[in-house]
């Protein structure tokens, strides 16, 4: 079974994990070299993951393989960055994820070190200084995606753990991902495997706020981060019925049931179900 609108992290020093989360159902594994991996494991996790980037065609095809390098603050991020763009496999990583973005020049760095042919970038915003730099950052050559480091931002800007102490920085980054034409940010890993119920109410907050999608630290939290995700079917009926309804009207107009609407709400009804199609159309044609 697949589960859409999840990203599920492996420590990148254990290629077992890695091989097993590719098969998890996640639809994108994050081989992580960053906070996953002590220091004097850095250099066995980089060649571990060249080692899979040869062999993931026989792993698991289908399921997109991202790589968190070490920030660029690290000694170990030009490494990082240089052993992939180097690798003649480069092509089977989808996503290259860079922690800890404070700045345009982070991400040209970043790029250069890629190469030319070096996958698209997903920034991690983590410090008041990245979110100050955001809506230039998302705006960078090569950036694909954007997402919220909610740990170690947390600790910079010294704000409370508790979930919706994250709110503006949440609502900043989905508009600031809006605005630059990128896809809704995904939630920041859940970090009580435990709590389900916990997950589920932080997942379907975020969804209320405009994030889309989870990275998860274990496959046990797969199945809820895509159900909370996913459109009900309350949501679902209604897209159906606005555009069923709205079809061959423009501007705004009163539907049977005595709402009115206009051309924001179309739009909308065919964003839930574009994202249905997404979160819901892959379980159910998988055996």
């Amino acid at each position: 079974m697949t589960y859409p609108g999840t990203w599920l992290y492996a420590p990148a020093d254990r290629p077992a994990v890695v091989e097993k989360a590719l098969r998890s159902g996640a639809s994108a594994v994050i081989a992580d070299l960053e906070d996953a991996v002590d220091a004097e494991r850095k250099e066995n996790a980089r060649l571990a993951v060249l080692d899979l980037m040869e062999r993931i065609d026989h792993i698991a095809a289908e399921v997109e393989f991202h790589v968190r390098v070490n920030g660029l603050e690290t000694p170990y991020a030009p490494d990082d960055l240089a052993a992939l763009g180097a690798s003649p496999h480069l092509r089977k990583v989808d996503v290259v994820r860079l922690p800890k973005v404070e700045s345009l020049d982070q991400v040209a760095e970043a790029r250069r070190l890629l190469g030319s042919s070096g996958p698209g970038i997903h920034v991690l915003i983590e410090s008041a200084a990245g979110v100050e730099c955001l809506n230039e950052i998302v705006r960078a050559p090569g950036v694909v995606a954007v997402s919220l480091g909610e740990g170690d931002l947390a600790a910079d800007v010294g704000i409370s753990s508790a979930d919706d102490a994250f709110d503006w920085f949440r609502i900043r980054v989905v508009v600031a991902a809006a605005a630059a034409g990128l896809p809704a940010p995904s939630m920041s890993p859940f970090s009580n495997l435990d709590d389900q119920p916990g997950l589920r109410r932080t997942c379907e907050h975020g969804r209320r706020l405009g994030m889309r999608g989870r990275a998860a630290i274990h496959p046990r939290q797969l199945p809820t981060i895509a159900e909370s995700f996913a459109p009900s079917s309350d949501e679902v009926a209604r897209a159906r019925r606005i555009l069923e309804e709205a079809a061959g009207h423009t501007g705004a107009q009163r539907l049977s049931d005595g709402t009115f609407i206009d051309r924001a709400v179309v739009f909308a009804a065919r964003r839930t179900l574009r994202w249905n199609a997404l979160m819901t159309e892959p379980s159910e044609d998988a055996s």
